[in-house]
Formats: structure tokens, C-alpha cells, sequence
């Protein structure tokens, strides 16, 4: 399932630029009040979101090993990724039956057909299909082995310096279980990089953790020091 699962990157040039490029940072910041975060931040990219500090963080390794098992494209990926579960695997990415919140993000760079084409609705595409054509396009495929969509929810999302995008919750079911995607999928004013990050669990686990879960995506920025 995972490799039919995971969506194809059209258009990102020279694999992925995510958030564990050079130049990244993650510190453990305490506040008053539980639970405390860990922001991740990309300075060059100007782009950071933050995880409770009880979610554990994926190797680049691991997850690029996840990603070819799974029949992506792992090598030469920068990324970062976090699990809640207290046994960590960076193949609770696009398992269904993960019952803590398990986060992925990355800064892509579109070639420049990508660019041209890009679109809100290619947008709420790029990981999983969201939009109606994309959804009828790949049940008439006969490969598709997800079921059930449901959208909770549909945002557009406008940041700092033309960066611009969505944020997309939505339910699939695989072999009877239902998960839960919240992702944001930005870009920036030229149009030539995108932005991703994604938190998804079983249903139940975002209901459980829809609190901590809308803190990250309500987190992440683009485009501010």
C-alpha cells in the first residue's frame, strides 16, 4: 500500500531541500504551562514549526530508508520528521495504524514547468489526491487502495512576502482503519518552492490529540526571521 500510497513528486528539481539542510536548528524552548516544544528551524529558508517535546525525532537516515522501501525516492532527501509513539520508526509515515501523531516536512524546489503549472488545487494535491478531479482520476487508475475520503477541512493560507498556500485536514481508509492528514502545503511569491508539513494519526489519535496537533500546524511560518 505505502508505495501507491505516497505521492509522486512531479516537478521537484535535484531530489528535495528539506528542513535538516545546512543551516538548520532545533532547541528545546520551555515556556510556562505543559506541554513544552522543540522548534525546528530552517534559517536560510526563513521556515519553522514546532513539535511537543514528547514527540521523538526520525534520522534523515532512517526516513530516507523508509521512503525507498516504500518506493519513493529517499536518496539525496533532506528532511525532518517526528514521531509520537515511544517506539519511533520512520515507516509510521504512511502506516494507518499509528496511534500517536507521527509529523513530516520539507522545502521542495520546482522546476520550471512545476512553477508555471503550480496551483492551489495542485497544492492540496501534493501529498495525498484532495481535490475532486484528482481523486476521480486516480480511482478510474484501479490502483489506488485508499477509500472513504472525507474533508474536514479546506484553508487558504496567506503569509508574509507572498507566501501563499493551503491547509487541508482530511480521513482515508485502508483495510478499515481511518486516518486523520492535517498537512499545510505553502509557496512562496515566485512560485518556485514549496513548503510542506504534514501531521496525520488513526482518527481517534487526532481526536485525542487535535490540541497539540493544530499547535504544530498552526506553527509553521515561511518567510520570517
Amino acid at each position: 500500500m505505502a508505495n501507491r500510497a505516497f505521492r509522486s513528486r512531479r516537478g521537484l528539481v535535484g531530489g528535495l531541500a528539506l528542513l535538516l539542510a545546512t543551516g538548520l536548528g532545533m532547541a528545546g524552548l520551555s515556556g510556562c504551562g505543559a506541554p513544552s516544544y522543540t522548534y525546528v528551524a530552517d534559517s536560510a529558508a526563513k521556515t519553522y514549526y514546532k513539535v511537543p517535546n514528547s514527540w521523538h525525532p526520525i534520522s534523515k537516515d532512517k526516513m530516507n530508508a523508509a521512503l525507498a522501501a516504500a518506493g519513493g525516492s529517499g536518496q539525496g532527501i533532506w528532511l525532518t520528521a517526528f514521531d509520537g509513539t515511544k517506539a519511533p520508526a520512520a515507516d509510521h509515515f504512511l502506516s494507518f495504524q499509528v496511534a500517536k501523531p507521527f509529523a513530516f516536512s520539507e522545502i521542495g524546489q520546482l522546476n520550471t514547468d512545476a512553477s508555471n503549472s503550480l496551483s492551489y488545487n495542485s497544492l492540496r494535491d501534493f501529498m495525498l489526491p484532495v481535490t475532486a478531479t484528482q481523486r476521480q482520476s486516480v480511482s478510474a487508475s484501479g490502483s489506488f487502495p485508499l477509500t472513504d475520503f472525507k474533508l474536514l477541512r479546506d484553508n487558504t493560507v496567506t503569509g508574509k512576502n507572498g507566501v501563499h498556500g493551503v491547509r487541508e485536514t482530511f480521513q482515508y481508509t485502508y483495510q478499515g482503519v481511518s486516518d486523520t492528514w492535517d498537512e499545510d502545503a505553502l509557496t512562496n511569491a515566485n512560485q518556485d518552492t514549496v513548503y510542506f508539513l504534514i501531521v496525520h494519526c488513526t482518527n481517534s489519535c487526532y481526536s485525542q490529540n487535535q490540541a497539540d496537533i493544530n499547535t504544530v500546524m498552526s506553527s509553521f511560518t515561511v518567510g520570517s526571521s
